[in-house]
């Protein structure tokens, strides 16, 4: 996309690299954002870090009732440090911020 949008900007860079460009290498896809006029970079590397999970793993689908899913126990233990629900409130800091994400 960043690439497209300068070719848009200025078609005479239409077939140069990224760093022809004035852009970063491609590492990996990330979410950017500013906070306070500091660029912040978040990516599947870093949350998997964050959470302490691997970060591979596998879309299920058909889980139409959330309350009996296997998966509660997983995502309870996870976000709240129990097998029970927890609420927002019971959320660490860091935890919030990753639902936030």
């Amino acid at each position: 996309m960043e690439m497209d949008e300068k070719v848009l900007i200025d078609p005479s860079l239409q077939g140069k690299t990224r760093e022809e460009m004035g852009l970063e290498p491609f590492r990996c896809t990330e979410i950017r954002s500013s906070i306070m006029g500091i660029p912040v970079f978040i990516s599947e590397a870093v949350i998997s870090w964050v959470i302490r999970r691997t970060s591979e793993g596998r879309f299920v689908s058909g889980l139409d009732n959330s309350k009996t899913s296997p998966w509660n126990d997983v995502v309870n233990k996870t976000m709240f440090n129990s097998t029970r629900k927890g609420k927002y409130s019971d959320l660490s800091i860091k935890n919030k911020m990753l639902l936030k994400i």
